[in-house]
């Protein structure tokens, strides 16, 4: 199944120390998706070209990569 990358809006922590922590995602039709826990947080390449900072999540039950690029977030989704 082909994935594609998907721009979204991101409501994040970011901690004194600059760490940033990802809590919900939110579609552009204002639906919001919390992050029930990011499991890992590294520098890594997307299947769907670019890369950045991947933070693997796990939202509603179901793991995802949502990954930091410059300055954009965006996931590895299986719809445009």
């Amino acid at each position: 199944m082909e994935l594609y990358k998907r721009y979204v809006d991101v409501i994040l922590r970011q901690q004194r120390s600059g760490k940033i922590i990802p809590m919900y995602i939110c579609w552009e039709n204002g639906k919001q998706y919390k992050i029930d826990k990011v499991l890992r947080a590294e520098r890594r390449a997307s299947a769907v070209g670019g890369c950045g900072m991947r933070y693997t999540c796990m939202i509603e039950g179901k793991q995802r990569n949502l990954f930091l690029e410059k300055d954009k977030w965006f996931i590895e989704s299986h719809q445009p």
